[in-house]
């Protein structure tokens, strides 16, 4: 089971029920469901043995998100509070502005528990090592009271040293050689906390039935300066029907990276050929990827040197995004699209917009114009990773209309993704905007709405004008990937506020 964020009126919670049955009540529980007659013995008992990898990821989460698990739950007496804590990976909830619900506590650090509690930024910036940026290190006091940075391996070496135990005894049972090829190479980089060679290994793996993301990955967990990773794993079942569906896509980024709509310096960068779109079944999240609300489409790797060499994987999660599509978006958009615009409300468009939204990450701009060395990354710093998820949802809708104009999309029409995704942006914001995914839609929602392509009716619905939300996305399109290709921090600081 997984439990999403619903947004279904549920029925009065008891007044003997603590408040924590509410909150717990938000959540709408789904089952992880997989066809697995085209998986062998041998990958089913892998698949086993994945589960209990995922579940250390899930322990290391919840040490660099919070710090001792069990020292919280000893404090904690009500049951539902214990649940939601459980959901929340700590007593802060995620999906209200990382707003306490546990008595005792106050406002989360922002490093969470990649830094010292008492540590300043300035102490930070003013703090000479080579290491302390790197995603791959906990920043801790000597006995000195000094800032000292350790490698994950090193400060995680018991959990690391099990799972990559288990990982070796699962590529030993895969049958796909590309995915024992990853699974090693994988091992090794949790081993050593470089991670480059896993990622291209992982980018070469064509043809496995399974998939297994595992380890430090994405850094949104650092809110101080995003430059920390944080553990995850996910474990996913190949849909070999709907994957092949989506084959043709790939070999047209090159084409529609040169087609954006900006200055010619500002899309050089030509994404990897190597670059690959497939449909799984996820049955397991663990560690940050199941904090909160659920992920529904990955797109990885984050290294900026296999975007450029290889590409990224785009991996649609398609039971989640069912799930979340039915439980989720339909009932909001009967609550907030204009009546007779809630015929555009379509499953495939949600589809297409989570799709080519994880294809932009791995499009546009990843180095600074004129700034050999710098990334867009390095130079917007902690607005970074808002900016990159404006990018991507707004560049995937371009891309959608582009292919639409092409004649590579042929089903529904470009007003299905209109209306759907400005449904999807209520979806992503509901809960506030403590993440970057709800800082991004923020963005989204207030720059239509001056441009006059969605508009606030009197009922309290919301119409999509199909013109103006085209010209809209043109310039959203140009106005983004502008601030990132100056690596103008200062605009994008001023844009999320």
């Amino acid at each position: 089971m997984v439990l999403l964020s619903s947004c279904k009126q549920k029925p009065a919670v008891e007044e003997t029920e603590s408040r924590y049955a509410e909150l717990v009540n938000k959540f709408a529980e789904v089952s992880l469901e997989a066809d697995l007659t085209h998986l062998s013995a041998n990958d089913i008992e892998a698949v086993k043995i994945l589960f209990e990898v995922a579940d250390i990821m899930n322990e290391l989460f919840w040490i660099q998100a919070y710090g001792d698990k069990e020292e919280l739950m000893s404090k904690i007496t009500d049951e539902q509070a214990r649940r939601y804590a459980m959901i929340h990976y700590g007593p802060w909830d995620r999906l209200n502005n990382m707003e306490p619900f546990v008595e005792g506590f106050g406002a989360k650090n922002a490093g969470a528990n990649f830094y010292p509690s008492d540590m300043t930024k300035e102490e930070f910036e003013a703090w000479d090592s080579p290491n302390k940026s790197s995603l791959y290190t906990m920043i801790r006091r000597n006995d000195e009271g000094q800032l000292v940075a350790i490698w994950y391996k090193d400060f995680f070496a018991a959990q690391i040293t099990k799972a990559t135990e288990l990982m070796k005894k699962a590529a030993e049972l895969a049958t796909d050689e590309g995915f024992k090829h990853y699974m090693n190479k994988r091992i090794e980089a949790m081993l050593t906390d470089d991670y480059l060679e896993s990622d291209m290994a992982w980018m070469d793996m064509k043809t496995s039935p399974i998939d297994f993301i595992v380890g430090p990955i994405e850094n949104y967990e650092d809110r101080l300066f995003g430059y920390k990773a944080a553990y995850e794993a996910f474990i996913l079942i190949k849909d070999i029907e709907w994957s092949q569906k989506l084959e043709r896509y790939a070999t047209l980024l090159a084409d529609l990276q040169r087609g954006l709509p900006v200055e010619p310096k500002y899309k050089s960068e030509i994404p990897g050929a190597d670059s690959d779109m497939n449909v799984y079944q996820v049955i397991y999240y663990a560690g940050d990827c199941n904090a909160g609300s659920k992920t529904i489409a990955i797109n990885l790797p984050n290294d900026e040197r296999v975007h450029t060499s290889k590409g990224s994987r785009k991996l649609q999660l398609k039971n989640a995004m069912q799930a979340k599509f039915d439980k989720i978006l339909v009932p909001i958009s009967e609550l907030l699209i204009a009546e007779e615009q809630r015929q555009y409300i379509k499953f495939d468009a949600f589809f297409e917009n989570v799709m080519f939204h994880e294809v932009t990450h791995g499009m546009g701009i990843k180095n600074v114009v004129g700034k050999k060395g710098t990334t867009v990354r390095n130079a917007l710093k902690e607005a970074y990773s808002p900016i990159e998820e404006a990018k991507a949802d707004i560049m995937g809708l371009y891309l959608v209309s582009k292919l639409r104009e092409n004649g590579e999309i042929t089903e529904g029409e470009l007003m299905d993704n209109f209306v759907t995704f400005v449904a999807g942006i209520f979806r992503s914001v509901r809960f506030g905007a403590s993440s970057s995914h709800g800082k991004a839609n923020m963005m989204r929602f207030n720059y239509f709405m001056e441009k006059g392509a969605i508009e606030r009716r009197e009922d309290g619905t919301y119409f999509v004008n199909y013109d103006k939300m085209y010209d809209a996305m043109i310039s959203s399109v140009q106005q983004i990937l502008i601030i990132q290709g100056d690596g103008n921090y200062d605009t994008a600081v001023k844009l999320i506020e």
